[in-house]
């Protein structure tokens, strides 16, 4: 696991689905996230919505950046964009080797005014709007994850 040398690291990207997902897909990729997230020291959360992929990614900086690598060629993404690179003192999912929700779109029947996180965090370029929507999209996600564990 992470040694007191071993600089931590965040990366957060988003990414379109070459093809649309279905639910089996899905769990095939989380099965294998999981497996080779927890050989690897690594931890993270991924959402998913309308083929739209945001995931973020903890652990060793040089394991992460090599698995962003990787995530970059692989055939079921395209457009992949990192939004956030960033040393870390500690984790925010230290508990899941890959956290996941399927997030529906709750734009359509939104008030007007309503701010989507998701939508945000795919598409702002600024710094500080990206940083708010991925805390409120981490805090959404925790209070789920309290009620239903689905790690």
């Amino acid at each position: 696991m992470t040694t007191e040398n071993t600089e931590l690291m965040s990366l957060v990207y988003r990414s379109t689905a070459a093809a649309p997902f279905r639910s089996t897909a899905l769990d095939h990729l989380l099965a294998q996230c999981r497996s080779l997230n927890g050989d690897r020291d690594v931890t993270g959360m991924l959402l998913y919505r309308g083929e739209r992929f945001i995931q973020v990614l903890e652990g060793p900086a040089e394991v992460v950046r090599r698995l962003a690598r990787t995530i970059g060629t692989d055939p079921r993404h395209r457009d992949m964009r990192v939004l956030i690179e960033e040393s870390i003192d500690e984790r925010r999912f230290e508990d899941w080797t890959m956290g996941y929700r399927t997030l529906e779109s709750e734009a359509a029947d939104a008030p007007a005014g309503f701010r989507d996180s998701f939508a945000d965090l795919e598409e702002s370029d600024e710094r500080s709007t990206t940083l708010r929507a991925l805390a409120e999209l981490t805090l959404w996600f925790r209070v789920r994850a309290a009620q239903s564990v689905k790690v």
